[in-house]
């Protein structure tokens, strides 16, 4: 059979957001399809049409108290002075709470304050009013009364509402069945066992789970390789079966982006591409009157079309609003550019820092999963909008609880396997604090304390003329602050070099004479300058360096390129080099230290820290990492008892 073949068109347009979607919305009215399910499994289900009562609660008059039922005139008159007595089966009857009220009564005096004189009788020393102590019929609610409206999300006191009100089964908004669709001849199912250009198929597993929470109903059809033919059959297997279609991959324009092609041909395409970044390779379109979106692959860029696209349909399904964040005015502790015409999602650490609250940009990159893993909240830029400078107030969504955002410790500067280990041990003494990590260097992280926009930062700084670390570089540069330097640990530097060190480095010369590929930490880093240093000692350039351009973020970054060959030696950290089952060549010790302002020291948050650092528990852990020493942690340096400029 011959296969039509699929032209391939680069264009993709640049509509706006919100006109996409209003677009996408008006052309389907999806009508919805109502299932009975018992009262006690409709949690978190849509009820399809109001509610009423079958019974009322309570459906009998009932003591609100345990006590005794009288008849409220024949308690006039009580007094302390002139108390009444009444008598069993004549004036009165007990009743616990609960208990019908017998006929004829028509209060309750509660029995702390009746005092019995026995063989059936009590006395009163105030008399009741009508109806004190009673629930009356209906007093919760009355038959034929409208407990719950259409559209309503079943939580657990409203499945309580119903059972007491006699609704044993309610109708609600059958789940609308969503089929994703991953394609790619590249893609596998989650194993550890990948080979070069193998991507594991994970996008499908966040997808269904987005859905689930959302309330649509996901199957998903499995991987689906780069054939228009096998696309053009699962696409129709699916609209006949689904309320949603959801095809991931292959929306762009390469050459096997078959996706609009193949919606145009079944059906129609209302959008082929967003202004937006990231995000903007998205299709959206129908077949056989069913939506049928087209997602990019990058991942973010997949969750975020996800939400903008998908959830409005499955909520307009179920007749339900569309949930919106909570938001939060932040201030940006860096500088963040825009290109005008789109909108930019930004996803963004926030800490509250000196009063305030403090955001700074993760990475922008589409296919980063972490910077959503990571992100408190998200910034959105509008499309004419070329940015904002450091220190402007902007408004932004929350993705976790402000309370976690206010209690989170904020981390900048050099990377180091430890801190993670801080931050989970923290969590473990507090659930709402945790440590959020930027690896921005510890020349920049040593900044953000000047500046105020983190409350610690992690500096590894060797100043070459005192042969001294991180002292000389406080006192230059952070001399009028009010700072705290907390010794933490003593780490290894070194040469990470692939298992049984092939090429025998042994020195920064030896990458010179073996015209090896060198992978360079970022301007700023510890790392970095040690490096610079090395360089200058051994009367070496820059331009020496083969790959010294080629700069990475973190040790395990150094550790990934010389693992994949792309690099032949870095210099890191021995921990980094153990993670990655790599060799490792000793260059120096150093002194790795956090700075920290006095007033977060001597904050809740910052005594929780150093109680953590100094604990047995991460001295143990610590030690299994290797390459460290622990002997000075949580001791404070004094920072200016020297004069050393």
């Amino acid at each position: 059979m011959t296969r039509k073949k699929i032209e391939r068109t680069i264009y993709l347009e640049d509509v706006p957001r919100q006109q996409a979607l209003k677009q996408l919305l008006s052309h389907f009215r999806m009508p919805r399809e109502v299932e009975w399910l018992p009262t006690v499994k409709a949690l978190g289900r849509v009820t399809a049409e109001p509610i009423y009562a079958c019974l009322s609660m309570p459906h009998y008059h009932a003591s609100a108290m345990d006590g005794i039922a009288v008849r409220a005139e024949d308690t006039y008159g009580a007094h302390e002075q002139r108390p009444k007595q009444l008598v069993e089966g004549e004036t009165f009857e007990y009743v616990d709470t609960g208990d019908p009220i017998p006929a004829g009564y028509n209060a309750v005096i509660m029995i702390e304050h009746v005092q019995e004189l026995g063989e059936g009788k009590v006395q009163i020393i105030e008399p009741a009013t009508p109806w004190q102590h009673i629930r009356p019929v209906g007093e919760d609610v009355v038959s034929g009364e409208m407990l719950l409206p259409q559209g309503h999300v079943i939580r657990p006191v409203d499945q309580g509402a119903l059972l007491a009100g006699g609704i044993l089964s309610v109708p609600v908004v059958k789940k609308p069945v969503v089929s994703i669709i991953p394609t790619g001849s590249e893609l596998v199912q989650p194993t550890i066992d990948v080979t070069p250009g193998q991507i594991i198929e994970f996008n499908g597993t966040v997808f269904a789970g987005y859905i689930e929470q959302w309330g649509g109903s996901p199957r998903y059809y499995g991987i689906v390789k780069d054939d228009p033919e096998e696309i053009r059959a699962a696409i129709l297997d699916c609209v006949r079966t689904s309320d949603i279609v959801l095809l991931n991959a292959g929306s762009s324009a390469g050459s096997e982006d078959f996706t609009v092609h193949l919606i145009a041909e079944l059906g129609e395409v209302f959008t082929h591409g967003v202004a937006t970044r990231p995000g903007k390779p998205v299709v959206l379109g129908k077949v056989e009157d069913t939506p049928v979106i087209g997602l990019p692959g990058y991942p973010v860029s997949a969750y975020l079309t996800l939400e903008w696209f998908v959830q409005p349909l499955i909520c307009h399904y179920l007749g339900v609003s569309v949930p919106k964040r909570p938001k939060l005015e932040v201030t940006l502790g860096r500088r963040l550019v825009s290109t005008m015409g789109s909108e930019d999602f930004v996803r963004l650490n926030i800490g509250y820092v000196n009063g305030k609250y403090v955001a700074n940009p993760l990475t922008r990159a589409a296919g980063v999963t972490m910077s959503l893993v990571k992100a408190d909240g998200l910034l959105i830029v509008p499309p004419e909008s070329l940015g904002y400078e450091q220190g402007e107030k902007v408004t932004v969504e929350l993705y976790k609880p402000l309370e976690t955002i206010r209690k989170s410790i904020l981390f900048s500067g050099s990377h180091d396997l430890s801190i993670d280990l801080l931050s989970s041990l923290i969590k473990e003494r507090d659930q709402d604090r945790q440590i959020i990590s930027s690896h921005t260097g510890s020349m920049a992280g040593l900044m953000a304390i000047k500046k105020g926009e983190t409350h610690v930062a992690g500096i590894h700084l060797l100043d070459e003329e005192s042969g001294m670390y991180n002292i000389p570089f406080v006192q230059r540069y952070l001399k009028d602050e009010d700072v705290v330097l907390v010794r933490f640990l003593q780490r290894e530097q070194g040469w990470i070099v692939p298992k049984g060190n092939p090429h025998q480095i042994s020195s920064v010369q030896d990458i010179v004479d073996k015209n090896l590929i060198y992978v360079n930490r970022q301007r700023g880093a510890g790392t970095r300058i040690l490096f610079d240093s090395l360089l200058a000692q051994n009367d070496l350039s820059v331009n020496d360096i083969r790959g010294y351009e080629r700069e990475v973020y973190s040790h395990l970054n150094v550790a990934a390129a010389v693992k994949e060959g792309t690099a032949d030696v870095g210099l890191g950290i021995y921990s980094a080099a153990k993670a990655l089952d790599l060799d490792f060549v000793p260059v120096a010790d150093e002194s790795y230290d956090l700075l920290m302002s006095r007033e977060f020291y001597e904050s809740e948050g910052g005594q929780l820290l150093l109680a953590v650092m100094v604990s047995e528990a991460f001295k143990i852990q610590i030690e299994q990492l290797g390459g460290y020493k622990v002997k000075d942690i949580g001791q404070v340096v004094d920072l200016f008892s020297a004069d050393l400029f």
